[in-house]
């Protein structure tokens, strides 16, 4: 009956004499199990466990601590002051705008340059640029805009306290966040640009010092050497290295550069930033833990960020993408300016030159090769040519009319004021010198109409100007040809080509600048 047991236990084709020893081997095995109990673990393996869990234990509880304080760093505000955004973009992958803005005001730990009469309610925007991501996250345009600026400013509300502000006209830029907050600068760059910022970042004096401090210092570069009592900037000629209150004096100082301008003044601040992006990227910090949990906390205690940027995550989105960017494809350009006519001290956009440039922003264009025209790399080997060497050009036959006594006239319905003297001076250059300009309603799509026996003109015309052939058209009641710009025509003397303004990049974070030295303020080497 053991037997008969023992074999209805085993497998089928089991040997009956393999039983014990199958028995035997698990008894063992179960012997081992139990000798391994809490207390009777070898040395080594308790040991092991322990500091396994130690080390899991506590990179959770650093990796917690730091969310946590990074976390409860971050101070925000509302995106706009009562315009709404049209679209949420993805922020790892679409296209971005992020304004960034410097704060003027003496609250807290900014109580020692000034009062606070010097900056009341929110403080003004000491310093305000536009970083445009490029969507396929290639290169980066960071454009500043002068403080000086005339501007409009849209109607705006406190999103704190619902008090609302009517729209202005002809004011400063650096005005637009006094009254009603940082959300109203936002409105008022999206009613001057057309484009949509996505979401802004404020820091304060105190920032700039931080920051400049726990990357070791800045290198920058000026012709001679220069005091400014306002500032308390002292540089000698040539490369020096700042920090602290010398690096803020660096980005402040309204007099220590070329005339004494707020141009001047921006220039410094695009050689600061391509030094400080070079700084971060040669020395490894974006790849050290230690040196950018360092930077992150000192620039979030110092930052104020829109509602939709204000976690960790969020932000370390953003840096993943800056960090991939090759910075010579980071450029830096201003917004083109000429002095204002209702008060010389000021600045107005230069046109066309300042829509051309929002224009190029709009279509996403590489503000460093507008054209494309950058050579491949080097390594990239070229094919021989197989096809057959071009026919010599032959010079056009001349049209069977005379274009400088046909009437051709632009009417301007893009809602750009300088669009009709632009196009007007581009039909001039082509032969059309008797272009005249008209009122207009405005219009999404440009056309060109001709009247009667001016079909041959209108084409031309058309030609010159890129205009589609599915986009002329007859109309009896018009003598000669009419070009009416719509909106889909707002830049540029070709249409569809976006129109960069010539050298409108002042660096980019690749090129090493040094700054030229004001005058009026240049000081002995050495002096006191």
């Amino acid at each position: 009956m053991v037997l008969r047991r023992d074999n209805r236990a085993q497998g089928p084709g089991t040997p009956a004499r393999s039983q014990p020893a199958a028995r035997h081997a698990a008894d063992a095995r179960v012997g081992a199990a139990r000798h391994l109990t809490p207390h009777h673990r070898p040395l080594w393996l308790k040991v092991t466990t322990a500091v396994v869990s130690a080390v899991l234990l506590g990179g959770l509880a650093f990796a917690g601590y730091w969310y946590f304080r990074l976390q409860s760093n971050i101070s925000s505000s509302a995106l706009g002051a009562g315009s709404n955004k049209s679209d949420v973009v993805d922020d790892a992958t679409g296209r971005l705008q992020i304004l960034i803005l410097g704060s003027d005001t003496r609250d807290g730990k900014n109580s020692g340059y000034g009062t606070a009469d010097d900056s009341k309610g929110y403080g003004k925007s000491d310093v305000m640029m536009l970083m445009d991501i490029s969507e396929d996250n290639k290169r980066v345009s960071v454009v500043s805009f002068p403080r000086d600026l005339l501007v409009d400013i849209p109607p705006c509300t406190d999103q704190k306290t619902g008090e609302e502000f009517p729209a202005r006209t002809g004011v400063m830029i650096n005005e637009a966040m006094g009254e009603a907050g940082i959300g109203c600068a936002v409105d008022t760059v999206n009613k001057l640009t057309g484009l949509e910022v996505d979401h802004f970042m404020m820091a304060d004096f105190n920032a700039v010092k931080e920051l400049s401090n726990a990357v070791g210092g800045v290198e920058v570069c000026i012709s001679d050497a220069v005091y400014d009592p306002d500032s308390r900037l002292r540089l000698p000629k040539g490369k020096s290295m700042v920090q602290g209150e010398q690096a803020l004096a660096f980005l402040r100082t309204r007099h220590a550069f070329e005339n004494g301008g707020d141009l001047g003044r921006i220039k410094a601040q695009q050689g600061f930033l391509s030094s400080l992006t070079r700084k971060i990227k040669d020395d490894g910090t974006l790849s050290d833990p230690v040196k950018m949990l360092n930077i992150a906390d000192v620039v979030t205690q110092n930052l104020t960020v829109d509602e939709g940027l204000s976690s960790v995550p969020a932000m370390i989105t953003i840096g993943n993408r800056l960090k991939t960017i090759d910075v010579s494809k980071v450029a830096f350009v201003a917004v083109p300016t000429v002095p204002a006519t209702s008060d010389p001290n000021r600045l107005e956009p230069a046109q066309p030159a300042a829509s051309q440039l929002f224009a190029a922003l709009k279509k996403d264009v590489d503000l460093t090769d507008p054209d494309g025209k950058q050579s491949p790399s080097p390594s990239a080997s070229p094919k021989p040519s197989t096809t057959a060497p071009p026919a010599t050009p032959t010079t056009p036959a001349a049209p069977p009319y005379d274009k400088s006594v046909q009437p051709v006239t632009v009417a301007n319905g893009t809602g750009v004021p300088t669009r009709t003297q632009e196009i007007a001076e581009a039909l001039i250059a082509g032969g059309f010198t008797q272009a005249g300009q008209l009122e207009a309603g405005p219009t999404a799509t440009t056309m060109v109409y001709f009247g009667t026996d001016f079909a041959d003109v209108a084409a031309d015309v058309a030609a010159l100007l890129g205009i589609p052939a599915s986009q002329v058209a007859p109309s009896p009641g018009i003598s000669g040809v009419q070009v009416y710009l719509g909106a889909d025509f707002a830049s540029g003397s070709k249409y569809g080509k976006a129109s960069v303004p010539k050298d409108i990049v002042n660096q980019t974070a690749k090129d090493a600048t040094c700054q030229t030295a004001n005058p009026e303020l240049i000081v002995a080497e050495g002096a006191g």
